[in-house]
């Protein structure tokens, strides 16, 4: 039977030949995921079910990285919860301040998801492992708690959503401004418990980090994953991060999908998402000099190397503009370290940026980026719902690295060939 590659790793998981769309299957768990604002509620229901110990303590992951370091007693006593509970069962994969990252960054970057795997975290955006050509979804916190007692769940197979990019990029293009542009093609309903299946030549030759970068917004579409199929880039990747060599699927030429999905995006240009949706998009030409308080670099969607080398090329010699504040938040001590030598930090502080520790902190407004009363700030992250980095009167644009470091040397929403 011909199937995607989300239903063959499906399949695969649950111990079977094959799996169709709506199925209900139960499969097991290569990594089970959960952070600081998760994880103590999956570890009640854990408790409650009685079990002495956890299903695999080399399959489970718990990551300190959305108010750390703690920013009041309620979050430090969050940590201390995770960090007893992974004590007392032995996790492996528990990272103390100062290892510890955001939780999407550092779980590829230290080759814990290999291609194939099926990864379930009590975080929406766990979709991001997609870009590995792994199946990833995230959950509530109860059902992780019967994930870390079982090392199993249950799924319905979603239908796949074939998106198919041609074409080639412009300089300043990437995988932000595709998936804004594939959110403002199919609205944040648009793809409800469905597959993004992320194809066509002009992805094929994107960076893992723009792909992780794609693979991290499905669900701004609600879909339950997004998924690409592991190639060379992928392989070159993986190469050193992990001693499995993971299951490289493809979906089969005729498996079915329920939508196609073509692309053009040879005149596709940098593309912004206005507040208080990600999928009210325009293209950064079609906007006014949008004045901006602040703009933040960083968080699971764009904090990687790759993002901050593109944004701190861009500023080398300018200045933030006078007003704008500009928050960078590195995704992991690694990259913070891997940009320090390359002296990506150096140009960010030259050009008037403040620098935060690893951490989700400004994308959810947690901590170190809070907006006040009538403020407005362009994100690189992910999600600019009402209220979502600070007060409910406060308003929040999505856009690329790229985008943003143009944004805070004029001091308003910009492109990069304004500088």
């Amino acid at each position: 039977m011909a199937m995607t590659i989300t239903e063959k790793i499906l399949a695969a998981h649950a111990g079977r030949e094959s799996v169709s769309p709506d199925e209900l299957i139960e499969v097991r768990v290569d990594l089970a995921l959960a952070n600081d604002i998760t994880a103590p509620m999956a570890i009640r229901v854990f408790n409650e079910l009685g079990k002495d110990a956890v299903f695999d303590r080399q399959k489970v992951a718990l990551i300190q990285d959305h108010f750390v370091p703690n920013k009041d007693i309620a979050s430090a006593q969050q940590v201390k919860l995770m960090r007893e509970f992974a004590r007392k069962h032995r996790i492996r994969h528990f990272f103390e301040l100062g290892e510890t990252g955001i939780e999407h960054v550092i779980l590829p970057e230290k080759g814990l998801v290999c291609p194939g795997d099926l990864v379930i975290g009590a975080d929406s955006h766990t979709c991001t492992y997609g870009a590995l050509g792994a199946f990833s979804a995230g959950m509530g916190s109860t059902d992780l708690g019967a994930i870390l007692a079982t090392g199993k769940t249950w799924l319905k197979v979603p239908a796949t959503i074939r998106l198919v990019y041609e074409g080639s990029l412009r300089p300043w293009v990437g995988g932000k401004d595709l998936i804004l542009y594939t959110l403002g093609l199919l609205g944040v309903e648009g793809a409800v418990y469905k597959s993004l299946e992320f194809t066509g030549d002009a992805v094929d030759r994107l960076s893992m980090s723009h792909r992780f970068t794609m693979a991290n917004m499905a669900v701004e579409a609600g879909a339950k994953n997004g998924i690409f199929a592991p190639d060379e880039t992928t392989s070159a990747y993986m190469k050193g991060r992990s001693a499995r060599p993971g299951r490289y699927f493809n979906s089969d030429p005729d498996a079915g999908y329920e939508q196609e999905i073509r692309i053009p995006v040879d005149d596709m240009e940098p593309q912004v998402a206005l507040p208080h949706s990600p999928d009210k998009v325009k293209p950064v030409s079609k906007l006014d000099a949008i004045p901006l308080d602040q703009v933040f670099l960083g968080s699971c969607t764009n904090g990687r190397l790759e993002d901050l080398r593109e944004a701190a090329g861009l500023l080398k010699g300018q200045k933030t503009a006078a007003g704008t504040r500009f928050i960078v938040i590195p995704g992991s001590p690694f990259i913070y370290k891997e940009a320090i030598k390359e002296g990506i930090i150096e140009a960010f502080l030259e050009a008037g940026a403040v620098i935060g520790p690893p951490c989700c902190g400004p994308c959810l407004g947690g901590h170190m980026g809070i907006l006040a009363e009538g403020e407005r700030a362009l994100s690189t992250s992910n999600r600019n719902f009402l209220g979502r980095m600070g007060h409910p009167k406060s308003e929040v644009y999505l856009a690329s690295p790229a985008v943003a470091a143009a944004s805070a040397v004029m001091g308003h929403i910009a492109s990069p060939d304004a500088l």
